[in-house]
């Protein structure tokens, strides 16, 4: 640990000689010299400490669609960073050489707020996004990241697990979060049993952060034998449009075998068929907006107006190649309201077809 990480975590409190973080629902109970689950907090003499404030693993600019964010300031770009480790255990995980690598923390490179600011400006970005790994562990860093953000201008978006405390939540809001992207991945006992977790603390954080303003979307990465059910997918699409409403929308991804998941047990990737199959139980359970993902040029990439079906965003991978929403977010042919943040004065659409959209971990190219 080098100590130009350690901050003092914002949200803690004494409890029997033990510190307990309160930033995520794990409320970890930490004793003197000793780490919390995630390996990001310490209790040092009597004082809790962040050990990863700044401490940035990876960096790229991305368009937002990547984050995926297809309803918030579509065709922007995004300056993206992560961190280290994770506070839940998902044996599949598709980040796992950061986000289970809390051995690493410290090993970054640090880049303050106000440099990571100057970046975006450089970068012509219009925003911030805190990904790769999960960023709640990052709180202290993505306040002081939100409020400089805020003074300029920009955006601010997290895409996470949901597994934030209220009080958590509400700071980031306060602070200036816009949009999250939260990770739904299955049905309660497939949460408890792979991740460690419970699922309607993420559903009760979903619900809150709509109740406070922030744009919602929702992902589920489909992994064979895991979450592909009908029950579990039907589940999934009743409760976002009961709980979150019906122009929320939903992204169901494509896995492709990872860490545990690739040496021990190996579900095979998912099967396009499979994605299609949720996404038309979506779309039969009343939801407006259902995506296919991680399958470039599939058809389901694209938006669809509700009311009449025209093609409104077409994609390709994370690129638009055509837009046609009206300036008042109404579908030019038939008028009905479409649900966006932001309209097309943000859309950047372009003529080639891409599907990279800048890459992880290359801290180099933007010094």
């Amino acid at each position: 640990m080098r100590d130009l990480f350690a901050v003092a975590p914002l949200l803690h409190e004494q409890v029997d000689g033990k510190l307990r973080c309160n930033t995520c629902e794990r409320n970890c109970e930490i004793p003197p010299g000793k780490l919390g689950f995630c390996q990001t907090r310490k209790n040092i003499g009597g004082k809790l400490y962040t050990l990863e404030y700044g401490d940035i693993s990876s960096l790229s600019v991305n368009p937002i669609e990547k984050k995926p964010f297809f309803h918030f300031w579509p065709g922007s770009r995004a300056l993206t960073a992560g961190s280290w480790s994770c506070n839940f255990t998902c044996p599949w995980c598709q980040n796992h050489d950061i986000s289970k690598s809390p051995q690493k923390i410290g090993r970054g490179k640090y880049i303050s707020p106000i440099t990571f600011i100057e970046m975006v400006q450089r970068c012509n970005c219009q925003g911030t996004s805190l990904s790769f790994n999960e960023p709640t562990l990052l709180m202290e860093y993505a306040i002081d990241v939100f409020d400089l953000a805020k003074e300029e201008g920009y955006y601010n978006t997290y895409v996470t697990n949901g597994y934030m405390t209220l009080p958590a939540l509400k700071l980031l809001v306060d602070h200036g979060l816009d949009a999250m992207n939260i990770d739904v991945k299955g049905e309660a006992e497939t949460v408890a049993e792979f991740c460690n977790a419970d699922v309607d603390k993420v559903w009760r954080n979903a619900i809150k952060a709509k109740e406070l303003g922030v744009w919602v979307e929702i992902t589920t990465l489909v992994i064979p034998g895991i979450n592909d059910s009908q029950e579990c997918l039907k589940g999934i699409a009743q409760r976002i449009k009961n709980e979150l409403g019906d122009v929320t929308p939903w992204h169901v991804t494509a896995y492709y075998p990872a860490y545990k998941f690739r040496d021990e047990v190996y579900p095979s990737p998912t099967p396009v068929s499979t994605l299609e199959k949720a996404q038309d139980i979506g779309k039969e359970e009343g939801l407006k907006y259902v995506y296919v993902g991680n399958v470039p040029g599939h058809p389901y990439e694209n938006t669809y107006c509700p009311g009449c079906g025209k093609i409104l965003i077409e994609r390709y991978g994370f690129s638009l190649t055509r837009y046609e929403i009206t300036p008042d977010k109404r579908c030019p042919t038939c008028h009905q309201e479409i649900a966006l943040i932001r309209g097309a004065s943000s859309v950047r659409v372009q003529t080639g077809k891409s599907e990279t959209g800048g890459r992880k971990n290359d801290l180099s190219a933007l010094d």
